[in-house]
C-alpha cells in the first residue's frame, strides 16, 4: 500500500462518521424544506407579475413552499433558492419588481417566454447565468448588470432591446459567454468590452451597431458573429484568426488592416494564447522557465511531517465525531421543547452549508455598494476662473461633450428671445441648432444662481449628470465652463412639458388620454426608480414637478433637471419666489418644515404630479374656491370614496377611463402624498403597481345613460359595467 493510500484510508473513517452523523442530526430539517421568507416573497411576487400562470405546477402567490412543496422550475440548497429555470412554458407578463431579494439565485432561466417591458433594474445580484432570450422585452441593459460580478453567461438576444449597450463590463472578468444579438442596439462598442479577458463566445449580430471593432482585439475569443450590423473601418488582423468569425453585412473596408503605428502598445485583455489555462493554475517557473523545484518536490511521496499530521487529523476528526454525537443526543432532547429549530441549532454539516449560502447572500452589499452610473470615458482638467479672480484646477472625469460659448451664441443666436423656451430657478433654456441640423436645449446658468463653493464644483456637477443614462430622464450632452459662463446642453424634447399639455387648452390637451396618462406616471416613475434605488450615492431630484417632465413626440415622457440639486444648497430652506430647491404645492412636508429633503420626499412630489394627471386641476390654484386651492389637502380625503372619486377625474378625459384602473392609481397616489415620509413607499413599488395598471385592456366611454357606472374592457375583451 502506498503513502497516498494510507492517507486516504486514515483520512476518509472519521470523515464519514461526521457526514453520516450530520445528516442524521438533520434529517428533520431537509424533511420540512421551509424556505427562506425572502426568496418566498419574491418568487411570490414574480408568480403574481407572470398572471399567475397554470404553467407554473405547485406555484402560489400567497403562502406555500417552494423548497418543499417542488414548485416547477425551481432548485433549492438547504432553505435557498439557487436555480429557476422556467422556459420555453408560453408565460405572459413581466418578471416583477423583487428578484433582488432572491440572494442566493445563482441560475436565472426564462428564455423562450412572452414576457414583455423592461429588464427590472431590481436582478438577483450574485448569478452566474442569466438567460432572458427569445422574448418581447423592450428598454434597455439595466446598469445594476455592473454589479453582478459573478456573471459566466448572459443572452438576452431575440428581443426590443434599443439604445447603446452601455458600459457595464468593467467587472465581469468571469464572463465568458455573451448573447445580444437580434436586437435593436446602436451605437459603438463599449470600452468596457475590453475588460472581458475570459470571454470565448460573442453573438452581436442583427443590431444597429456602429463604429469598429478594436476594442475586440485581445480578447480569447473563439466565437464570434457581427453580422448585419453597421460597422465599419478594417478588420483588424487578430480577430480574423478566430476560428468561428462572421461578419457579413457591414461596411468594412476591403483589405487587410494598415500596421499600428510604431511603439503602440498592446491592445488590452488577456493574450488570445493562454485563454486555456486554468485559473487556478499556480505553477511558478524557475529561473529557466521550467517549475521550480518547490513544485516538483510535492509530487516525491509524504514528508515525516506530513505523517505527523495525518495522525493529528485523524486524532481531532475522531474527536470531532464524539462531540457531534453528543450535540445530536442533546439537540434531540431540545426538540421535545422547541418546535422549530433555529439557523443556529444545525448540525455541522449543514451549518456549513448554510453559512457558505449566507456569505454569498452578505455579497450583495458590497457589490451594490460599488454600483454606480456607467464608468467615465475621458478625465478633464479645466480652469475654472472664481467670482473673486482665483484659478483652480479641477479635475473631474466627464462623459459629455464640452463646447465653447461662441458655438452656444451661434446655435442660439445670441440667446435670441426668439429662441427661449423655459425658465428655471437655475436660468433660462434656450432651443439651438447647430451647423449639422442638430437641434439641443441649452440651460444659461444665472451667475446669481451659484455661490463661489458651488461655481467652483461645476465640473464635478456636469460629471455626475453626464454618466446618468435612462430613456425616461433627459441626456445631458455637453457643457460650456468658459469667460465665467456655465452653461448645460441637453437633448431638446419636441412636445414642451406635461405641465403645459394638462394646463393650457389647446389642440394637444385631447393627446392625454387615461392610457396616455399611465404611460406618462410610469416613465417618470421609473426615472425616480433609477435615480434612487440604482445610482449610488442615490440621486435626490429635489425639484420634482409637471414643467420638468418633457413629452416627445409619441409622449414619452423625459425628466429634466436630473442631479441640478447639486448646484443648490443642501442645508438651507429655500422658499423664496425663485423656489430654488423644491416648488410650492408640490413640496413634501417635511421640507416645508424643517428643509429636509429626501428621496421620500421626490416620492410626495410624484403623488402630486400623478393627481395632476388624474384630476387636471394645479397643484395650488388661488381662482378656485379656499378649499379647493390646494390640491393635496382637497382630493386625499376623497381618494377612497368611489363616487367622489369619479367626479375628480379631469373632465377632458370625457369618461374615458376603467373603473378599477381608476381606484388602483387613486390608492398609490394615496401611499405616495402620506404625510410621513416612512409611510411612503419606494419607487421600485410604485413601478411595479403602474405597470399593473398599464396591463390593463384598452377603455371604452362611459355609458351616457348612467352616470354611476363605469364600462371597461377585460382582458378577454368582454364589455363589463361595474356598479
Amino acid at each position: 500500500m502506498n503513502r497516498n493510500s494510507c492517507k486516504q484510508e486514515a483520512l476518509f473513517t472519521p470523515l464519514l462518521v461526521v457526514v453520516i452523523l450530520a445528516v442524521f442530526c438533520n434529517s428533520s430539517f431537509v424533511v420540512e424544506g421551509n424556505t427562506d421568507p425572502n426568496d418566498l416573497q419574491a418568487l411570490q411576487v414574480l408568480y403574481t407579475s407572470l398572471n399567475s400562470p397554470s404553467q407554473l405546477t405547485n406555484w402560489k402567490s400567497n403562502g406555500g413552499d417552494p423548497c418543499g412543496e417542488s414548485w416547477k422550475g425551481i432548485t433549492c440548497q438547504t432553505v435557498y433558492v439557487v436555480s429557476i429555470q422556467i422556459p420555453d412554458l408560453g408565460l405572459n407578463g413581466t418578471v416583477g419588481y423583487m428578484l433582488n431579494g432572491l440572494t442566493s439565485l445563482k441560475n436565472l432561466d426564462m428564455s423562450g417566454n412572452n414576457i414583455h417591458d423592461s429588464i427590472p433594474y431590481q436582478l438577483p445580484p450574485n448569478l452566474t447565468s442569466l438567460n432572458l432570450a427569445n422574448n418581447n422585452i423592450s428598454g434597455n441593459i439595466p446598469y445594476s448588470i455592473a454589479g453582478m460580478l459573478t456573471l459566466n453567461y448572459l443572452n438576452i438576444s431575440r428581443n426590443s432591446l434599443s439604445q447603446t449597450i452601455g458600459d457595464v463590463f468593467t467587472n465581469h472578468s468571469d464572463l465568458g459567454a455573451l448573447d445580444l444579438s437580434s436586437n435593436n442596439f446602436s451605437g459603438d462598442l463599449p470600452s468596457s468590452f475590453s475588460m472581458l479577458t475570459n470571454l470565448s463566445t460573442l453573438h452581436l449580430q442583427n443590431n444597429q451597431l456602429s463604429g469598429t471593432l478594436n476594442i475586440l482585439v485581445g480578447l480569447p475569443l473563439t466565437n464570434l458573429n457581427v453580422a448585419k450590423n453597421h460597422f465599419n473601418g478594417w478588420i483588424p488582423n487578430e480577430l480574423l484568426s478566430i476560428p468561428n468569425f462572421i461578419y457579413d453585412g457591414n461596411s468594412f473596408a476591403n483589405g487587410p488592416a494598415p500596421p499600428p503605428p510604431p511603439f503602440t502598445p498592446p491592445p488590452p485583455g488577456r493574450s488570445r494564447n493562454n485563454h486555456n489555462h486554468s485559473p487556478n493554475s499556480r505553477t511558478r517557473p524557475g529561473s529557466d522557465g521550467q517549475p521550480s523545484s518547490e513544485d516538483g518536490d510535492k509530487k516525491k511521496g509524504l514528508t515525516t511531517g506530513a505523517i505527523v499530521g495525518i495522525a493529528l487529523a485523524s486524532s481531532l476528526a475522531i474527536l470531532f465525531s464524539l462531540v457531534a454525537l453528543v450535540f445530536c443526543f442533546r439537540r434531540g432532547k431540545s426538540k421535545e421543547i422547541a418546535t422549530r429549530p433555529s439557523t443556529g441549532s444545525l448540525s455541522v454539516s449543514t451549518d456549513k452549508v448554510n453559512m457558505e449560502v449566507q456569505e454569498q447572500r452578505a455579497k450583495p452589499a458590497a457589490a451594490v455598494a460599488d454600483l454606480k452610473p456607467p464608468p467615465t470615458e475621458k478625465v478633464t482638467v479645466e480652469m475654472i476662473e472664481g467670482k473673486n479672480g482665483s484659478v483652480r484646477r479641477v479635475k473631474s472625469p466627464i462623459t459629455a461633450s464640452s463646447y465653447t460659448v461662441a458655438a452656444l451664441q451661434t446655435a442660439t443666436n445670441s440667446f435670441s428671445q426668439e429662441n427661449l423656451i423655459g425658465e428655471g430657478s437655475l436660468g433660462r433654456v434656450y432651443r439651438a441648432e447647430f451647423p449639422n441640423g442638430k437641434i439641443m436645449a441649452i440651460k444659461k446658468i444665472d451667475s446669481a444662481a451659484l455661490s463661489l463653493q458651488e461655481e467652483d464644483n461645476f465640473l464635478e456637477a456636469v460629471s455626475n449628470m453626464s454618466r446618468l443614462r435612462h430613456p425616461n430622464i433627459v441626456q445631458l450632452i455637453g457643457y460650456c465652463a468658459e469667460h465665467g459662463q456655465r452653461l448645460l446642453v441637453y437633448d431638446h424634447v419636441a412636445n414642451g412639458s406635461l405641465h403645459d399639455m394638462l394646463h393650457f387648452a389647446d389642440e394637444r390637451s385631447g393627446l392625454l388620454t387615461w392610457n396616455a396618462r399611465v404611460r406618462v406616471a410610469l416613465g417618470t416613475a421609473r426615472a425616480l426608480e433609477y435615480l434612487h434605488e440604482v445610482c449610488l450615492p442615490s440621486v435626490v431630484h429635489r425639484n420634482f414637478k409637471s414643467a420638468n417632465i418633457l413629452l416627445d413626440e409619441e409622449l414619452n415622457p423625459h425628466l429634466s433637471d436630473c442631479g441640478l440639486a447639486a448646484l443648490t444648497p443642501n442645508t438651507e430652506r429655500q422658499v423664496s419666489a425663485t423656489h430654488v430647491v423644491g416648488s410650492f404645492g408640490y413640496s413634501a412636508p417635511e421640507f416645508t418644515l424643517s428643509g429636509i429633503y429626501t428621496v421620500k420626499s421626490d416620492v410626495y412630489s410624484f403623488g402630486v404630479v400623478m393627481l395632476e394627471l388624474l384630476t387636471g386641476r394645479k397643484p395650488l390654484d388661488s381662482s378656485r374656491v379656499r378649499s379647493e386651492q390646494s390640491l393635496v389637502r382637497w382630493a386625499t380625503p376623497q381618494l377612497h370614496d368611489i363616487d367622489a372619486l369619479s367626479k375628480m377625474v379631469d373632465p377632458s378625459l370625457n369618461g374615458m377611463y376603467p373603473a378599477k384602473s381608476l381606484s388602483r392609481l387613486a390608492d398609490v397616489i394615496a401611499l405616495c402624498v402620506q404625510p410621513e415620509p416612512e409611510f411612503r413607499p419606494p419607487m421600485s413599488e410604485v413601478v411595479q403597481a403602474l405597470v399593473r395598471l398599464m396591463q390593463r385592456a384598452s377603455v371604452v366611454k362611459r355609458r351616457s345613460s348612467d352616470e354611476s357606472a363605469f364600462t371597461y374592457k377585460t382582458p378577454d375583451h368582454e364589455t363589463v359595467d361595474m356598479p
